[in-house]
């Protein structure tokens, strides 16, 4: 006598989660400090009200003050 067996249904594919990748970062846009100071050593940058001022320093750093 032959036996037959039913064989098991065959097992749907796991869904292995895939994980989204990020969305990519937008570019940081740069400016120079030559195209934002215009050739002067301060400049004034007006943010939520308030008034900030950028400043060249005489060692050639950058100073924000509110």
């Amino acid at each position: 006598m032959h036996s037959t067996q039913a064989s098991p249904a065959a097992a749907p594919a796991s869904a292995t989660p895939v994980a989204a990748s990020p969305a990519p970062m937008p570019a940081v846009r740069r400016l120079t400090t030559a195209g934002l100071m215009q050739d002067q050593r301060e400049v004034e940058i007006e943010h939520a009200g308030r008034i900030y001022r950028l400043r060249i320093t005489q060692l050639n750093k950058l100073i924000l003050t509110a």
